[in-house]
Order: C-alpha cells, then sequence, then structure tokens
C-alpha cells in the first residue's frame, strides 16, 4: 500500500515518510499504530541482481527500503507512513499553522506572563526576605546552641581511665557502647574538635584521640 501511494504521487517510500516526519510532531505520530513488520511466514520473491546467483529467484522476507537521515527509530517511521497512508485515505487532515504568526502571539503571552509574575514578585519579595532571614537566624542560633553542647571541658589530667574516655566521647559513665558506636562518636565530634574546623580545638581533638586509643585498647 505505501509503495503504490508512493507512485501515485510520483515520490518514494522515503519521500512520504520524510513528509510526515518533518511536518507532524513525533509524539502526535506515537498515538498512531505501528503496523509492525511482516509476519512471520510472509516472503516474496525477487532476482538476485549480482553475485555468483545473479539471475537467480529468491524468496525472502518482504522488505520497504526508506533512506532516512539517522537517528530515527524504525518503529517512528513505520507509524510515519502508515499516517501518510491515513492521511491519503481522508481520516485525517492536518493543519498548518504560520510560525510567525504563532511566535508572536507566544511572545506576546510570555510578556503579559512576565510582567505578572515580576508584580507578583515585587509584592512578596520584602516578605520572603523578611520570612528567610528570619528562618537562618533562628537556624543559627540552634545550630550555635546543639554545637556548644557538644563542646566538652577538657580534662586538666588528660584522659587517665575508661570514665574519662566515656565524658570526653559524650556518653555517660555507666554505658558500655560498642566499636561501632565509639567509631561513629569519634567520627561526628572529630569534624566539630579538628583544629581545621570554625569550632576546632587541638586539646580537645588531642583528647579525642587519647579516649579512642583508651577504648580500643
Amino acid at each position: 500500500m505505501v509503495t503504490k501511494l508512493a507512485e501515485r504521487r510520483s515520490v518514494n517510500v522515503a519521500d512520504l515518510a520524510r513528509s510526515v516526519l518533518l511536518v507532524i510532531p513525533e509524539d502526535v505520530i506515537k498515538t498512531f499504530p505501528d503496523p509492525g513488520g511482516p509476519p512471520p511466514g510472509d516472503r516474496e520473491e525477487t532476482v538476485l541482481k549480482s553475485g555468483p546467483s545473479e539471475g537467480r529467484p529468491w524468496r525472502r522476507k518482504p522488505r520497504l527500503q526508506a533512506r532516512l537521515s539517522p537517528g530515527y527509530d524504525v518503529s517512528i517511521v513505520r507509524r510515519a507512513l502508515n499516517l501518510a497512508l491515513i492521511l491519503d485515505d481522508g481520516q485525517h487532515s492536518v493543519k498548518i499553522h504560520n510560525p510567525e504568526t504563532e511566535k508572536v502571539e507566544k511572545a506576546a503571552q510570555a510578556t503579559l506572563k512576565a510582567e505578572a509574575e515580576q508584580k507578583a514578585a515585587a509584592t512578596d519579595t520584602a516578605k520572603d526576605n523578611a520570612k528567610m532571614n528570619g528562618e537562618m537566624k533562628a537556624e543559627m542560633e540552634r545550630l550555635q546552641a546543639i554545637v556548644s553542647v557538644l563542646l566538652f571541658a577538657p580534662l586538666n589530667g588528660g584522659v587517665t581511665s575508661r570514665a574519662d574516655a566515656l565524658h570526653v566521647l559524650g556518653f555517660a559513665p555507666s554505658e558500655m557502647p560498642d566499636r561501632s558506636a565509639v567509631r561513629s562518636r569519634f567520627r561526628m565530634l572529630a569534624t566539630i574538635h579538628h583544629p581545621d574546623s570554625n569550632y576546632g580545638n587541638h586539646q580537645r581533638m588531642s583528647q579525642l584521640n587519647a579516649a579512642m586509643d583508651f577504648l580500643n585498647a
């Protein structure tokens, strides 16, 4: 059917597919059914035109050749050819829009939308800034409070017992944390007390290391 349509239009199959692919958006083409390939037992007879068997008849699966630019999925090409048949049969029609008219209309709509958004944004900017500043201030105060709790007072005599090590790592004297809990707590505190951080302190970091050595001994 596609071959006959191409012959009636004095074009080739690729021209039919190309016309549909260029004019109709791909998402629209995908809404039309894919007729699929030939059935398993379908065969056509052709005559070999080259090679040792030139001139001999050969039965093969029917093929429809269409030379197109690279990148088109086979299913899309079949759908496009199917749509060409549907359009030729008069079941559907294509409405061509004027790109320049559409461009002007879209530009006008975009301008009106931008102006409306700009007015709305100008009205809300002051409120948003005040709210954001308040939230940021509250968050900073919360973080500072958390950090201040984690800033333990260094032991004057250093870490000399298990109780000292537990204290430095923030555990209660009666706790029996396993190695995983000790390592997790050390990593968290080290990010705060390391001398390179904003709240870093060499003495605290040294006692953290000593506490780890004591508990892992």
